[in-house]
């Protein structure tokens, strides 16, 4: 991380590292360590006068935004809980910042439960679902599916170069599922032993669109091409409202080291780990984007907390819960 700004402590700087190196991940789980962050900071905060409170707090919601452009449950935990920090003394700010960021972790806790509920009246006894990368929100429709007492089987992306469905295919492991792991190419091979796709989102634009971990879009072309539905599990919080007034989704590109170590690339320009030229321009370029987007007419359902909504209509809810417009206040 860049230099700390003044004034926030500690705490919130740990957890604005552990966003950026994704050692927190998965969208609600990242909107929970920002809220709790800002209520870290309410709570430890040096300020003496509300001015220098206020100040504080927002560079505190500053440094944990600059973290994760993509995930858009951040900037929306960070929005909800700063328009809560209402107070004349520095006392009743600090308590009102709060009380703020215990509501939204506590609705954020329900939400899931909820979608859970919803997402798992589409899931049938017997039923084969595909994953892609690790949904907290996804895993919650199949959970409830199994308290249910629905037989669930599941074929895992591994979703390199982190291979984030390693950490699903353990959760599913946990609660009894069957789980067959298969390399990212391989998906359009095992289509045809699946009933549903089932993947999360880290920010859904106002039309319709999903933005997930890269590959989800080649995996919606695929299914839709075997007729297998996508159902897309997500929590309001990582819908985009600021998509409807044509702010275009940014899309994190990591550290190439994910993809290619140093070692191989001195292997595949020909140069040894001593050959200190091997660092320079060598006409050998990386990408390594985090996400993709799938448009809407590969998507079947998006599941919320507040129902279910083909892909098309989501824009009418992202309006009921933000209104026309959206602000920064972070930035203030």
């Amino acid at each position: 991380m860049a230099d700390a700004e003044p004034g926030v402590v500690p705490a919130v700087e740990a957890t604005a590292d552990d966003i950026a190196t994704m050692e927190i991940r998965g969208a609600a789980t990242i909107a929970d360590a920002a809220a709790a962050a800002l209520a870290t900071q309410a709570d430890r905060s040096g300020a003496e006068s509300p001015a220098a409170f206020r100040r504080h707090l927002r560079a505190a919601a500053r440094t944990l935004y600059e973290t994760r452009p993509t995930a858009v449950s951040l900037p929306n935990a960070l929005r909800y809980v700063l328009r809560g920090m209402d107070g004349e003394t520095v006392a009743d700010l600090r308590a009102s910042t709060i009380a703020r960021a215990e509501t939204f972790r506590r609705d954020l806790e329900r939400a899931q439960e909820t979608l859970g509920e919803i997402g798992a009246n589409r899931l049938r006894d017997g039923d084969v679902v595909m994953t892609h990368c690790h949904s907290t929100d996804a895993l919650a429709c199949i959970d409830v599916a199994l308290e249910s007492g629905k037989a669930i089987e599941a074929i895992v992306k591994e979703t390199r170069p982190r291979k984030q469905g390693h950490i699903t295919a353990r959760q599913l492991r946990e609660w009894g599922v069957p789980v067959t792991v298969i390399v990212d190419n391989a998906a359009r091979r095992y289509l045809d032993r699946v009933d549903h796709v089932l993947v999360g989102a880290d920010s859904i634009a106002a039309d319709g669109s999903v933005i997930n971990k890269v590959g989800t879009s080649g995996l919606a072309v695929n299914a839709r091409e075997r007729g297998v539905p996508v159902m897309v599990a997500a929590q309001t919080i990582k819908l985009h409202p600021d998509t409807m007034t044509g702010h275009t989704v940014e899309i994190e590109l990591r550290d190439e080291r994910e993809v290619l170590s140093d070692e191989e690339r001195a292997t595949i320009i020909g140069k040894g780990d001593e050959d200190e030229s091997a660092a320079e321009d060598d006409g050998l370029t990386v990408d390594n984007p985090a996400f993709d987007v799938t448009p809407a007419r590969y998507v079947d359902a998006i599941v919320t907390e507040r129902g279910q909504f083909p892909p098309e209509s989501i824009v009418t809810l992202m309006r009921e819960l933000f209104g026309e417009t959206t602000d920064e206040p972070w930035t203030v």
